[in-house]
Parts: structure tokens; sequence; C-alpha cells
């Protein structure tokens, strides 16, 4: 896939990939850390019955500024409150206004798993990701390409972390399996365009097989978005900027929480 492929992703890609050429320097090191750290917190109990991920990001390039003052700990603690199953954090700064000290912060502040969500392109990131904090890694199929994936899921198994493999279409749906993905985010939103199509996930989800985890990704703009995407098969759902844009975010992930749990219910 050329740079033209990649469409709006392209300059995050070009950028990916010096900041993890000068992480290879630390490679060693980080590895060594990343080995002697226990098990990251696992998916298949955390992910079942409608749960939902809850995201911490300040901005993005579709949605722009969502959370400017943000204080991810204050709000971690409130959507594990509000019964939150995990905690996505956005870790790029140019874009998302994110860090990877929130992801450490967040880390030591609930006792939920953590998902890194950043532009993953070479295993020395999970190995980066474990030390920091995180329980699972985003591995987006589109960014992935030749080997990549396969080195990167191996590198989630060496750190004893989890993955979560994105996909948009079935095709990306085909690679993640044939990898031997655990878990596969199904992304509403074509990051090469930035439009978003809830209607997505359900095409998408005939392609995954009935025992990988399945998350429904972006356009979860209320409730009813939750309801419809868990009746349609996933088993979580991960939602950001409508909590981000909350009023208050506890209560927002409440919401999605009790209609998410609902919809996993009528369903079985």
């Amino acid at each position: 896939m050329t740079n033209a492929d990649l469409g709006a992703l392209a300059p995050i890609v070009a950028r990916k990939l010096r900041e993890a050429e000068t992480l290879r320097c630390a490679s060693a090191a980080l590895w060594s850390k990343a080995e002697q750290l226990p098990p990251a917190r696992p998916m298949d109990t955390a992910l079942r019955g409608g749960a939902v991920i809850a995201e911490l990001k300040r901005r993005s390039p579709s949605g722009g500024t969502l959370r400017h003052d943000l204080d991810c700990v204050a709000v971690a603690h409130d959507y594990e409150i509000a019964g939150a199953a995990a905690i996505s954090v956005l870790t790029d700064s140019i874009d998302f206004g994110g860090s990877l000290d929130d992801l450490a912060a967040v880390r030591e502040a609930v006792a939920l798993p953590v998902l890194r969500k950043d532009f993953v392109v070479d295993p020395v990131q999970v190995a980066e990701s474990r030390v920091a904090g995180a329980d699972w890694v985003l591995l987006i199929v589109a960014v992935l390409t030749g080997t990549l994936l396969e080195g990167c899921l191996e590198a989630v198994g060496r750190a004893r972390a989890h993955a979560v493999v994105e996909v948009h279409d079935a095709a990306e749906a085909a690679r993640a399996v044939a990898a031997g993905a655990e878990c596969v985010g199904i992304n509403n939103r074509d990051l090469r365009t930035l439009t978003t199509d809830v209607s997505i996930f359900a095409r998408v989800r005939g392609h995954i097989p009935s025992g990988v985890l399945c998350i429904a990704e972006s356009g979860v703009r209320d409730t009813d978005d939750a309801a419809r995407l868990i009746a349609d098969g996933a088993d979580a759902v991960l939602v950001g900027e409508a909590l981000m844009r909350a009023r208050s975010p506890r209560e927002a992930c409440a919401a999605v929480v009790a209609a998410a749990r609902s919809a996993a219910a009528a369903r079985r």
C-alpha cells in the first residue's frame, strides 16, 4: 500500500515511522522491562455481555477539539464508577493531544484494563506500550502492510499483552482473522477519508468468526447507537467523542453502559 492509498492517514503514518525509528535505539531496554511485567489484564472476561470501552481524548482530526481541559485521571475514575469494562487512552500528541504520561496515570488510577489507542507501525511500540502500562494495544490493519501485522501480533504475545486488531472492510477482516487475532475492532470510520457510517459494522461482522471477540468502534453518538451495534453482534462498543462532549462523562457513560447491557440481554 502506498501513501496515496492511506489518504488522511498518510502524514500520521509517516510521522509514526519516524518515531518508531528513533524508538528502536531503546528496543533492548524496553523489551527487558516489558518481559518482566506480569501478564496484562485479559480481554475474554472483560468484553462480554454488552461491554463499553470508554475513551479519553482531547481532540481528533475528524472531531476537532473535544475536551481541551481533560483530566484523564478524574474522568477515568468516573468511567470506572459508571461501569465501563475498559478504558481507551489516545496517546498521540500531535493530532489527539494525548501522551504516554496520560496512559501511565490512568493505569495507576483504575483497576480496569487500559487500551493504548495510537498508530502502531513497529513491534517495538508494543514493548513501549506495555512499559507505559497498557494491557491492550490497538493494531490497525490498514497501516500494517506486508508482514507487519503478524510481527506486531507476535510482539503482543511476547509482551503477554492483548491486541485489538482494527479493520474497516471484509478484506481487512480476513487479514485479521488469518493472522490469529483474538479480538477484532470494526471501525465505522474510514480512516483514509474520515467519513463515518455506522452501518459498516453489520456488513463486516459476518466475516468475523463467532469465537473472536468483536468490538464496534466509532459513530456511537448515543444510547440508541450503542444498543443497535450490540444487537448487530458486537461484544463491546468503544465510545469516545460522545462521552468527551457530554456535560457529565460519568452520566453519559453510565447511560451507554445500561443500553449496551440491555441490548446484550435481549440478544440472548
